[in-house]
């Protein structure tokens, strides 16, 4: 297959699970947790130095308040309180970020808050008015991406090629056989099937493997005629 254009690649990053700068040599864009499922303010700040240096776009990786469960598991946040907690992690890295001479570009929820602003406004609205004007990465379809375009935010959706979907287009929960792939050959094909439908591609970082299968997907996506670039 060969495509014309441009397409992201983003990973999770500052999780206290995987190989950071690895994945920062590949990636065009880092989710950064900012402390609420994982992470720290000096792994925050080391990424974005990194960050820095390589020219990779950061985003906020905002989740619920849920350290013991990775930030996956279901919560029901009042809109007040979610606003408040989004609008620090957002602070926060924002702060670092600006120390290592970058500035935070675009916001993407984490785990079960990801999944729950697909459809549920109240939870959106409060994950859009903690984050300010960032732009927003997200599923494609997702009521915060519309929330967030009517409001005049940009907004980018993304796919997982290292992740099953459903006959919904959401993705098939982590509990059930097969919904996290790990062969690097199969991730990269599907990351340019997605590349046709998407702005960017996202490879887990909390994967086993994640690194190689990132540098599989880049290859890949290059392979194809597509030049790999933030989109910010």
């Amino acid at each position: 297959m060969t495509l014309t254009g441009e397409v992201d690649l983003n990973a999770d990053l500052g999780e206290e699970v995987t190989d950071d700068d690895g994945l920062l040599a590949l990636v065009t864009s880092a989710n950064v947790a900012c402390g609420y499922h994982a992470g720290s303010h000096d792994l925050m700040r080391r990424v974005c130095d990194e960050a820095a240096r390589l020219g990779v776009e950061v985003g906020a990786q905002v989740s619920y308040a849920d350290r013991e469960h990775f930030g996956r598991a279901a919560r029901d946040v009042p809109y007040t309180v979610l606003r408040e907690q989004v609008a620090d992690q957002v602070g926060t890295l924002s702060s670092i970020a600006v120390e290592a001479g970058i500035a935070v570009s675009y916001l993407k929820p984490h785990g079960a808050l990801y999944h729950r602003v697909v459809n549920d406004e109240t939870q959106a609205r409060a994950v859009l008015d903690g984050s300010g004007a960032l732009a927003v990465l997200g599923l494609p379809g997702a009521l915060v991406l519309d929330l967030a375009a009517a409001a005049g935010r940009r907004t980018h959706p993304e796919g997982f090629p290292d992740r099953a979907y459903d006959a919904h287009g959401g993705l098939v929960p982590r509990t059930e056989p097969g919904a996290v792939l790990d062969d690097s050959d199969l991730i990269a094909a599907r990351a340019v099937d997605l590349a046709t439908r998407v702005e960017s591609v996202c490879v887990h970082g909390d994967t086993p493997g994640a690194v190689g299968h990132a540098r599989a997907v880049r290859t890949a996506l290059e392979a194809a005629g597509l030049k790999v670039r933030a989109f910010g």
